[in-house]
């Protein structure tokens, strides 16, 4: 059996929120994000509760991640990251297919941003490894970025097989585009726009884009297709714009085993 493609989607949601912290939009964006039919969803700033409802009593009760499972009929996992008494928020992978939680791994450098990075993997028909899927969100300031650069590769160095199909995606920060290319050089990924455009796509804001702070990185995948979504629904959704890539596993491992069915 070849394998199927799968389309993985990235998207900072901004807790649900539009830009300007005016509308709730968590359900036109489940709406959005199912209309593009992706088999896994990379999430940032994924709210998971959010008890003082004294000055929004539109915010909805139940967390974000199953509103939007919910609607999708996606299975899902939610990282924990930045806690505050009433809320928390971080980061979510939510999967068409059977999904398995590896581990959400604390990233922060500091108290005022808690970071995160996790650690999912699913097995797509046909796929004779799992896909890998970290999603991330980082820091601000550069300093604080190359010490994450640094925790996610000592990660991937320690627990991820370097066979293994892997996908590293979320919003990264990084606006003065100085530190992407750390990430890649370190553990011989992908950068995918830069690969495929020559540039990385503008994601923020979203109304009139211009910094470049959202990122999908491969390795051991052949990409068959990447898109930025920056239709005027989009741009009145969250402050970020979505990105999606479709790939499928390298050829020169789907040739491996070809070759070990027909031993």
């Amino acid at each position: 059996m070849s394998p199927r493609s799968v389309t993985i989607t990235s998207y900072n949601m901004h807790k649900g929120m539009s830009a300007l912290n005016r509308k709730v939009q968590v359900n036109r964006m489940a709406d959005a994000l199912g209309a593009l039919g992706s088999d896994v969803l990379f999430l940032q700033e994924v709210q998971g509760q959010h008890l003082n409802r004294s000055r929004r009593t539109d915010f909805p009760d139940a967390p974000h991640y199953d509103i939007i499972g919910d609607s999708l009929d996606y299975h899902r996992s939610y990282g924990k990251n930045a806690v505050y008494p009433k809320r928390h928020h971080g980061n979510a992978i939510l999967s068409r297919l059977p999904l398995k939680t590896e581990n959400n791994l604390n990233i922060s450098v500091n108290k005022l941003e808690q970071r995160g990075l996790l650690h999912c993997e699913v097995v797509p028909e046909g796929w004779e490894d799992p896909l890998v899927c970290l999603c991330v969100h980082l820091n601000l300031r550069e300093p604080d970025r190359l010490k994450q650069y640094r925790a996610i590769s000592d990660y991937v160095g320690r627990y991820i097989r370097p066979e293994s199909p892997l996908i590293i995606a979320g919003d990264f920060n990084d606006w003065r585009q100085k530190s992407a290319r750390e990430l890649g050089r370190a553990l011989d990924l992908n950068e995918v726009f830069v690969d495929n455009t020559g540039k990385r796509p503008k994601t923020f804001p979203s109304r009139l884009p211009i910094l470049s702070l959202d990122r999908i990185y491969t390795r051991n995948l052949d990409v068959i297709d990447s898109e930025i979504h920056n239709s005027k629904d989009w741009q009145h959704l969250s402050d970020h714009l979505p990105l999606s890539v479709t790939v499928r596993p390298h050829r020169k491992m789907n040739m491996k085993s070809d070759r070990k069915m027909q031993g």
